[in-house]
Order: C-alpha cells, then structure tokens, then sequence
C-alpha cells in the first residue's frame, strides 16, 4: 500500500476532524443575515474575549476580514503603510486599491527583517496639499514571507506607538496570531493590544475548512456589517461553520506548540543537506531555499510531489513548508528525509 502524500503546502489543508464535523452537524443555527445565528454569536463572543476587543464578526476568510478592518480604519484617497512583503501587498489582488479607494505606501524593511518604529517614522511626511494623507498602519504577525516569524510584544507595543504618535489607525493581520502568541509565550489579547482591528483565521493553525473573524470596537459594528454586506460576506446559516471553530477553540488552539516543535524538527533534519537551506522556524513556517546551481523551486517541487511530498513554491530558488495538526512528527520527519533524498 502506497503511503499517502505528505501535504506540507499549508496549514489550511487539513481535514475536519471526526469531533469537528460533529460539532458542525449538531450546531444550532439561525439566519445570520436576518435574525443572527446563536453558534455564530457565540463564536464572535469567544473570539472577542480571546483578542481582548469588545467585539467581533464572523467572515467567510481572511481576506474579506482583511479588506473590511482596512475599510474601517482607512478614508477613500489615503494611504496605508504596510510592510513591503506582507499578505496585504502581493496576495489580496490588491483589494485595499480597489475596494477600499487607499494607496498602498510599502515600507522595505532593513535586511528582510520587521518593520521598526523607526522606520514607520521614517515613512512619514509633513501635511502638504500635493501629497496624500496617510490614515493607518498595517502589522502582520506571523509574518508570513518571512518564514512565519513573530513579532512580541515589546515589538508590537513599539509599532503602535509610532503608529498613535502619528494619528495614525492600527489594522493587524493576524492571519496566524494564534501562533504568533504561542512562539512569544503570551495571550493573542497581548499582541492586540492597542490595534483598531484585529484578523484572526480559524482555517489556519486550528484545522477548521473556512473562516476568520474580525475584532473591534463595539460602537463600530454597524459599520463593519455593513462593509461585509457589501462584500458579501453575509451568511446565513453560519453556525455549521462557526461551530468548528468552537470546536476548534477547544481542542485545538492548545496545542499548536507542537507545531512549532515539528517544524523546528524538519528543519533540524535539513540543516545537514548542503542541497538546500532552512530558514530557522520561530512558529510552523520552514523557508527552504535550494543551494545547487541550476536549481528551480518549480522542479524540485513537482520532483518532491512524485516522491510522497508537497511543497509550496515561494520564489524562484525557495520553498515552502508548513506544519499543521494533520501532520505528525514521524510525518515531517520521513518528509524531510524524502527531501534530502530527492534532491541530493
């Protein structure tokens, strides 16, 4: 009997568990768009409490959540500092130009590291009728072209202060907070601290097949509604998804430190092929990037494809591996040893 393909692409590839889809087959529902659905509530209620923000509403992804808190925080006509290789620049085609009317203004950070609060000075300019006004900062966290790397909180706390010395909104996409809070051994309260509106996947790092949520201010949900609508975002029996993320909450948010352990391991095994480089995973991102001359990530994944592994290509010479709870430590340990195999 074959083994089955290791799928290491992402950490939204995972399968509903059996306790999952349950939960999802008995969820109490309503009609969301109408009269509310009970389990998306309390989702929304759980994912507040868990962000520290006086509410929350439920999306069908994270982009939609994305372009909404975007909308919130920025006006038609201004700009949005961003980090030049976050998720909001190269991977939402390019939604916060054309559905919220905002200029995208990227700032490079030194060496592919972190935006600095340096830096978001930096980018500042003084008021003058010929240049736009800049409305509202964006932080990833994890970031994930940076191989999943997290900010902590000193560093968060740093950015939001520039960010309110300048007047300027805070938006954080935290996609991946989740792990974010687990590396930096803090709440996900703790890293949104301070940030107008907050992103957070359940289809990512918690297993469940769709959907995040965005937190807010309580007096500005009328508003966020009524971008989500225009989006449409609207749903209606929802609850059959939200329960998965209750589920998810419950089960599932624990242990995402072994994750983080899997991946540490991958790389581990990697480090002693002079055919590739991992990058040093601080969450359940591995960057590896292909040493040999000649080599191309779109040959070596399709290569490693055959082989019983998946890979997502991430640059011309760089590819990308992510751990998730549908993958064991013997799974990322013989994917691994594939890889030094295949392309030694």
């Amino acid at each position: 009997m074959t083994a089955l393909p290791i799928d290491l692409r992402s950490d939204t590839v995972t399968k509903p568990s059996p306790g999952m889809r349950r939960a999802m087959a008995e969820a109490k529902v309503g009609d969301d768009v109408l009269d509310g659905d009970p389990t998306t509530r309390r989702l929304e209620e759980r994912v507040a409490e868990l962000l520290g923000t006086e509410d929350a509403l439920f999306f069908p992804s994270g982009t939609q959540a994305n372009q909404t808190g975007i909308a919130l925080v920025t006006e038609p006509g201004t700009e949005l500092l961003v980090d030049a290789n976050a998720h909001l620049v190269h991977y939402e085609h390019a939604g916060v130009a054309a559905l919220a009317g905002v200029q995208i203004r990227p700032i490079a950070p030194d060496g592919g590291g972190f935006l600095t609060p340096e830096l978001v000075r930096a980018a500042l300019r003084a008021p003058s009728p010929h240049v736009p006004r800049i409305t509202a900062l964006a932080i990833e966290n994890t970031h994930s072209v940076a191989g999943g790397r997290e900010l902590g909180a000193a560093a968060v706390d740093g950015l939001i202060r520039a960010a309110r010395d300048a007047r300027l909104a805070v938006h954080l996409d935290g996609a991946r907070l989740w792990n974010a809070a687990a590396a930096a051994g803090v709440t996900p309260a703790r890293l949104a601290q301070g940030a107008d509106t907050v992103m957070v996947s359940i289809s990512k790092a918690l297993g469940c097949p769709v959907g995040s949520c965005l937190g807010f201010r309580k007096d500005r949900r009328p508003r966020v509604w009524e971008i989500r609508k225009r989006l449409g975002g609207g749903m209606r029996q929802s609850g059959i998804l939200a329960a998965a993320g209750l589920y998810a909450l419950d089960h599932n948010l624990g242990r995402i430190g072994e994750d983080h352990a899997n991946a540490k391991r991958f790389a581990e095994i990697l480090s002693d092929s002079p055919a590739v480089r991992p990058s040093d995973p601080e969450s359940n991102i591995v960057m590896v990037d292909l040493q040999r001359d000649g080599a191309t990530a779109e040959a070596a994944a399709a290569r490693l494809a055959q082989g019983g592994v998946r890979l997502a290509v991430y640059g011309p010479r760089r590819l990308r591996a992510v751990t998730h709870l549908d993958v064991s430590r013997a799974d990322v340990e013989r994917a691994a040893r594939i890889i030094l195999d295949t392309l030694r």
